[in-house]
């Protein structure tokens, strides 16, 4: 029986998930690896979609998936279990009628947390930004990955020492590079049992198809902020590159402000971009570089709207002359 303070997620695939050619490519080689028996781990910088795809592949196994948040206080018990309360049991003797004899029995309860329910029921593990925790947190993933047994506390109860992993069972992780904030460096021990795949910015198809996608806009607008945020990317101007997630807030804020890109009022396009763009590719705090940050966008605004005017005049010269022809 699952214990209440555990969540399972039902593996449904996701409503909005894009899969372009890239995806399916990723999607193909970490379920083989899967299929072969080695936990995935897949490592990329923040946004460029390590969740989203975990969650992905963990619909595809078609298996109850149980989550996990790295997190910076987590001990081994967070992840295994620990006694959180008591269970009292009392017995009232009513035997003779003017005898009230009464017995209290307190005893610790011990609850299951979500990587033993993981492992006891082969349930799939998504392990988000386990490099958030620290290594001697994660330490008792080392015998469950390697010898498929977890080493049970001994507060726990039971006969054996150690839990046999159900068959089923299969870990998908997903970090951060060792260089970000609040990221400790894991075991040599444990990289070792799993096989990292590297996420680097996804293709042009697949970041306009994934903007399209989370804001509904056509895909000539989706295009245009694409350009945008990709032209940043490779001018080297900001901190931290733009990925698709920049694409995305742009789009949604777009598409609820009902803004034009090509008939933008007062410039209201080119502020949200630079606004949106600034603030992503920035340390917090970081004027300077947020000024020249705000400059790019502007002139690579003024770019791809004025392309996009000229396809526009092109086209409708292009009607008018079929027209009187």
């Amino acid at each position: 029986m699952i214990d209440e303070m555990t969540t399972v997620l039902e593996p449904a695939p996701l409503s909005d998930f894009v899969e372009t050619k890239y995806i399916k490519d990723i999607t193909h080689r970490a379920l083989a690896y899967i299929k072969a028996g080695f936990p995935v781990h897949f490592r990329g910088v923040s946004g460029s979609g390590k969740t989203t795809l975990a969650m992905h592949i963990a619909s595809k196994i078609k298996r109850p998936v149980v989550m996990i948040h790295g997190d910076e206080e987590f001990t081994t018990s967070d992840l295994v279990g620990g006694e959180y309360g008591y269970r009292i049991r009392k017995v009232v003797d009513r035997f003779i009628s003017r005898v009230l004899k009464t017995e209290e029995d307190m005893v610790k309860r011990w609850v299951d947390n979500r990587l033993t329910v993981a492992c006891k029921y082969g349930f799939t593990l998504v392990y988000d930004e386990f490099t958030r925790s620290r290594p001697e947190a994660n330490n008792i993933l080392l015998s469950i990955l390697q010898e498929k047994m977890m080493d049970l506390p001994v507060g726990r109860g039971g006969e054996e020492p150690y839990l046999k992993v159900d068959p089923d069972f299969t870990a998908i992780f997903t970090s951060n590079p060792e260089e970000y904030a609040g990221v400790h460096r894991s075991q040599d021990a444990l990289r070792d049992r799993m096989i990292t795949m590297d996420l680097d910015y996804f293709d042009y198809e697949t970041e306009v198809a994934i903007t399209q996608a989370k804001s509904k806009l056509s895909k000539q607008h989706a295009e245009i902020i694409v350009n945008i945020v990709r032209g940043l990317r490779e001018s080297g101007k900001c901190e931290f590159a733009p990925t698709v997630r920049g694409c995305i807030m742009i789009a949604k804020t777009l598409k609820v402000q009902g803004v034009t890109p090509i008939r933008s009022v007062n410039g209201a396009f080119t502020q949200m971009c630079q606004d949106i763009l600034a603030s992503e590719t920035s340390r917090v705090g970081s004027k300077t570089n947020q000024s020249k940050v705000k400059e790019v966008v502007k002139g690579l605004v003024e770019k791809e709207i004025g392309n996009a005017k000229s396809v526009e005049e092109a086209r409708e010269k292009t009607e008018k002359e079929t027209v009187v022809v």
